[in-house]
């Protein structure tokens, strides 16, 4: 998906929405990776009571890696998170912690 600069002012403050037609809450920042040229990131500010705010605890700023944006219109399309998905990253997350380091 190519994207100029007028691409990334128009990106903010846009509605983002699941493939599945749920609200997230709004577009506030891109990431870009600079040595590629590329985004790799956006920061969704999730909207207290939206379904992304209910899945990540209210936390503002949330970010989504690029990859998980299907298309920019009127408003982002994301790929549809499961409830599921983020408690099985957490738990990896979690094992990988206590797992012991190799020397």
């Amino acid at each position: 998906m190519a994207i100029s600069a007028k691409s990334f002012s128009e990106m903010v403050k846009k509605d983002v929405f699941t493939s599945k037609g749920v609200y997230c809450g709004k577009i506030t920042d891109v990431g870009l990776d600079m040595e590629k040229y590329r985004v790799k990131s956006v920061v969704i500010d999730a909207i207290r009571g939206s379904f992304l705010a209910q899945m990540v605890g209210d936390k503002r700023g949330v970010i989504i890696p690029f990859a998980m944006v299907q298309s920019i219109g009127d408003v982002v399309l994301i790929k549809h998170i499961s409830p599921t998905a983020v408690e099985t990253e957490e738990v990896i997350t979690a094992q990988r912690a206590e797992q012991p380091t190799k020397k």
